[in-house]
C-alpha cells in the first residue's frame, strides 16, 4: 500500500485493503458491529486491526500500526 503523506480515511483505509486482497487472493471482511461506537474491525486473512470512524482521517503512526497489524507494508 502507498501512502503518498496525503490524508487517508477509515473508507479509504479499507478500500484499499480490499484492493491487496483481491490482488493475492485473500480473504477480507469488515464488521463494523465488531467495535465500539464508529470503530469496526477489518479481517485480512487471518490477521485484523480495528479500524477508528471510516469518516475520520488517520495519522501515519496509527496507519503504520493498522499495517503492521495485517503485516501490509507500505510498498
Amino acid at each position: 500500500m502507498s501512502y503518498n503523506g496525503n490524508a487517508m480515511d477509515g473508507s479509504e483505509f479499507i478500500r484499499r485493503v480490499r484492493k491487496i486482497a483481491r490482488e493475492n487472493n485473500i480473504a477480507v471482511d469488515f464488521i463494523k458491529s465488531r467495535g465500539k461506537g464508529s470503530h469496526g474491525t477489518i479481517y485480512y486473512g487471518d490477521r485484523y486491526t480495528i479500524v477508528k470512524d471510516r469518516k475520520k482521517e488517520i495519522g501515519k503512526g496509527l496507519l503504520n500500526k493498522m499495517l503492521k497489524d495485517l503485516d501490509i507494508s507500505f510498498d
